[in-house]
């Protein structure tokens, strides 16, 4: 085993999970106090890329520092249980001055074709799309 989180119930649907580095993570299945856990994969999911693409676009000597970076995931559920994802829509948006688009687009390639371990790991007949967007300051 490489990867082991914990979670710790703190009442209703509410559980505080940790991972290696032990800062706490609320998730409820309510959504109350915390993302749901359908919401937490699709941070699972936008982190993982948003991170890959961090890396990728500074070793391609973007000028990443300083600039907003946001992802927005978006997912539409099947209507019936399970009620899994059947579609994934991410659009990265990128503010500042100096970038290309080009560049960063091929680091979401990167991302989204080699490199992201929670894309890898959803089923393979999840539709997945995706957008960038990179805007002057």
């Amino acid at each position: 085993m490489d990867t082991a989180v914990t979670l710790e119930w703190r009442g209703d649907l509410s559980f505080e999970g940790r991972g290696r580095g032990g800062a706490p993570a609320t998730i409820d299945g309510d959504g109350a106090h915390g993302p749901a856990p359908m919401e937490t994969l699709l941070l699972a999911l936008g982190g993982c890329t948003a991170s890959d693409v961090v890396e990728i676009g500074r070793r391609m000597r973007q000028p990443l520092d300083g600039v907003k970076f946001t992802v927005r995931v978006e997912g539409d559920r099947a209507p019936e249980p399970p009620r899994r994802y059947t579609r994934v829509r991410l659009v990265y948006r990128v503010v500042g001055p100096g970038l290309s688009k080009e560049k960063l687009q091929h680091a979401v390639d990167l991302s989204q074709a080699k490199y992201c371990s929670v894309l890898h790991t959803l089923r393979p007949d999840l539709r997945f799309e995706s957008e960038l967007e990179v805007l002057p300051e």
